[in-house]
């Protein structure tokens, strides 16, 4: 969703998602796991080593979230994701 052809409170609820391709769902699907699947030892590697993007265990990084630092960003104008952990959106929120 391009920033800049939207207004702010359409980016406040669509910014950084698209509607699944699957389902044609529109709300951001919450993912109730604490870790997730490698194709191999160097897929692994790779996502440890922050050579490839993904999501390696759910305190690190997980797609909710990814969504919602996505949001900011196009909120806020700026090109890429607020590097954020998880534990810590709560703060954002409340401020």
């Amino acid at each position: 969703m391009d920033p800049k052809l939207y207004k702010f409170d359409t980016l406040s609820l669509h910014g950084g998602q698209r509607p699944d391709a699957e389902t044609g769902a529109r709300a951001v699907p919450i993912y109730q796991t604490t870790s997730y699947v490698f194709q191999d030892s160097d897929h692994a590697a790779a996502l440890f080593n922050l050579e490839q993007g993904g999501h390696i265990y759910s305190r690190i990084s997980n797609p909710t979230v990814a969504v919602l630092e996505e949001r900011i960003a196009a909120l806020e104008g700026v090109p890429g994701p607020w590097p954020l952990p998880p534990d810590k959106v709560h703060y954002l929120l409340q401020y």
